[in-house]
């Protein structure tokens, strides 16, 4: 397919590739989807003329495939993404759809990519703009894309057609020449035939071809001086690289079409001398064509090369200023966050280095392959320093990543025990509102005194199992704020537990256990209240002095009054503030209680003093 035929298609850019790269030196392609409807037809065409350029080596490395959604409706990035599965499944190995500022609706977007990927034969992940770098380097990506790379494509679509017509051109006339040369090896019978075919003329002119070769040669070259100018490392794309072999052919045709001229005008004794000569230029053309394509190979394989140990060099940069910044994340889940970006980096430059000893080793065995193709020229000593050059690189690259190593270890300790700080911290800070919540429970809920005095014990020691709880949450509390103290220690850091918490824990315990205290003294009391009463309500005729006491009955009466007393005064806390147990209705509702029980031991009391006015109402 030429790009001659859908040049109207190609010329929408419904998908572009911009010779942008992935951390694993696939290539980078994008399909901007727009507000208008896309044509699906027109963009599989694109998409089958874009995967027709790059070489079977260049995809079997794989395409990252960049759907930027951010104008379009979530239906057509949805088909857009399945359509890639029938278009280039097998080279697609990620595909990023780019979301826009407002989501699609979560209903609209329920179709889950990544369930689906064992089907489709790709990742997808949903991504903003701005995060796109976490996948793709920024020197990779467009400008629309917030990235450095620039990328004309009116511009690329002309060089791409001029480059297509020379390699038409350039293609046609070699064929045509073949056929000369063929016409002059046939026997004396056809010489008559011979000069017949030599006056024929190639249907292409010859200076053209080789013109339109030198002017594209230069233009390509031309970039890799012009891109340094804008911060952007230039890489010479498939197009140059194949552009060169065609320029030695186009030489070769030039000559050739000489000596066909002279072979034409040429006397007999001329044309041996002329076939030999033109044979001598068909040897050297084909052997100069062999080595270019050997050192075209090597060309590649340097670049690839280079071109993954920049990236690494890029990775091992930014690693480094990663680690090189102060940690002072707000909490946990910061911390987190980070230390996962932090092991993904390093992960990504374990890959790279992978990659790089992989190129490196398949360049130098290509490099020690080189003196067959030398012909005669000692490369020994270039190639000794090709090699030492190499392996330089993939030392020092190898160094920068233990020294990364190294200091990835200390900083992912640090941030494992900054983890824990704030653990700690916030495991304190739930102490406080536990302990809070026990003294609310204490005050609101710990209020009945009992019946009897049985009742009143079960409930004395429940209270005392709810204040070793309430020890417990306390001692939980302490243990925690000594743990951050040892640990900012360590991180040479001050714990902001050590200014709020602590104080707020010890406010907290000094007010449950004042008003604990007074909850026991009142069960107390008023357990020396029923059990005294219970023994006067009793009938115990074993004993009549002790009920006859008068002096036991006053001390009933003093308790009960003390203890009525008791309930109508607040807890008052250290710093002056005042805490009554329960509601107005529920301290009635005891009181009432305690006087009736006081109302039966002065009715007792009547009747031991006058026991004529039960024999009365007998």
């Amino acid at each position: 397919m030429e790009a001659s035929v859908i040049l109207p298609i190609l010329k929408k850019k419904l998908a572009f590739l911009s010779g942008g790269k992935d951390r694993r030196s696939g290539l980078i392609l994008t399909i901007p989807l727009c507000l208008e409807q896309t044509n699906m037809d027109e963009l599989s065409v694109t998409l089958d003329y874009l995967l027709s350029i790059p070489s079977e080596k260049c995809k079997a490395r794989g395409f990252t495939v960049i759907v930027d959604g951010r104008k379009s409706q979530w239906n057509v990035v949805k088909t857009v993404v399945v359509m890639l599965q029938n278009v280039v499944p097998a080279e697609v190995s990620l595909v990023c759809v780019v979301k826009p500022d407002e989501f699609w609706d979560k209903k609209v977007t329920h179709f889950c990519f990544w369930k689906e990927k064992d089907r489709l034969g790709f990742e997808v992940i949903l991504v903003s703009a701005n995060k796109l770098t976490r996948y793709i380097e920024p020197c990779q990506l467009t400008e629309d894309f917030g990235g450095s790379l620039t990328y004309d494509h009116m511009d690329w679509l002309n060089k791409r057609l001029v480059f297509e017509k020379f390699t038409k051109e350039s293609t046609s006339l070699l064929d045509e020449l073949a056929l000369i040369n063929n016409g002059s090896d046939k026997g004396n019978q056809q010489e008559k035939e011979r000069s017949v075919d030599l006056n024929f003329l190639p249907s292409v002119d010859p200076e053209t071809v080789l013109q339109t070769g030198h002017e594209l040669l230069s233009e390509l070259q031309q970039r890799r001086f012009n891109g340094s100018d804008g911060g952007v490392s230039w890489s010479p794309m498939d197009d140059e690289l194949l552009a060169q072999p065609q320029e030695w052919f186009a030489v070769y045709v030039e000559l050739n079409q000489q000596i066909a001229a002279l072979l034409n005008a040429g006397d007999e004794e001329d044309l041996v001398e002329l076939k030999s000569l033109q044979q001598q230029l068909s040897d050297v053309c084909y052997r100069q064509a062999s080595q270019l394509e050997f050192r075209q190979n090597l060309l590649q394989a340097a670049l690839e090369f280079h071109g993954v140990a920049q990236d690494l060099s890029q990775q091992l940069d930014g690693l480094l200023g990663m680690l090189c910044v102060d940690v002072a994340p707000a909490d946990g889940a910061s911390i987190q966050q980070t230390l996962k970006l932090l092991e993904e980096k390093l992960k990504s430059v374990d890959v790279g280095l992978q990659g790089l000893r992989e190129k490196g080793q398949g360049l130098l065995d290509q490099i020690s392959n080189q003196a067959s193709w030398a012909y005669g020229k000692d490369v020994t000593i270039e190639n000794k320093e090709n090699v030492d050059h190499i392996q330089g690189v993939m030392e020092d690259m190898q160094l920068r990543k233990q020294r990364c190593e190294d200091m990835v270890d200390v900083r992912r300790l640090k941030m494992l025990q900054m983890v824990q700080l704030f653990k700690c911290e916030e495991d304190a800070a739930q102490a406080v509102e536990w302990l809070s919540e026990l003294l609310d429970a204490l005050l609101k809920t710990h209020i009945r005194l009992g019946d009897d005095a049985q009742e009143t014990k079960v409930l004395l020691e429940k209270h005392r199992k709810f204040v070793d709880v309430a020890q417990s949450t306390y001692d939980y509390g302490r243990q925690l704020l000594q743990a951050t103290v040892v640990l900012c220690q360590s991180l040479r850091c001050t714990s902001r537990s050590s200014g709020d918490t602590l104080p707020r824990l010890n406010r907290v315990w000094k007010q449950f256990t004042i008003a604990s205290e007074e909850r026991v003294h009142r069960l107390e009391m008023a357990i020396a209240f029923h059990s005294n009463a219970e023994k006067i309500l009793q009938d115990c005729p074993e004993e009549p002095e002790a009920i006859n006491d008068e002096e036991q009955f006053d001390e009933i009466e003093a308790v009960g009054k003390s203890l009525l007393d008791r309930l109508t005064v607040p807890v008052v806390y250290p710093d002056g503030t005042e805490q009554y147990f329960g509601s107005p209705s529920d301290m009635a509702s005891t009181a009432e209680n305690i006087r009736d029980r006081m109302k039966l031991v002065n009715l007792k009391r009547q009747q031991l003093r006058h026991p004529e006015m039960v024999t009365t109402e007998s």
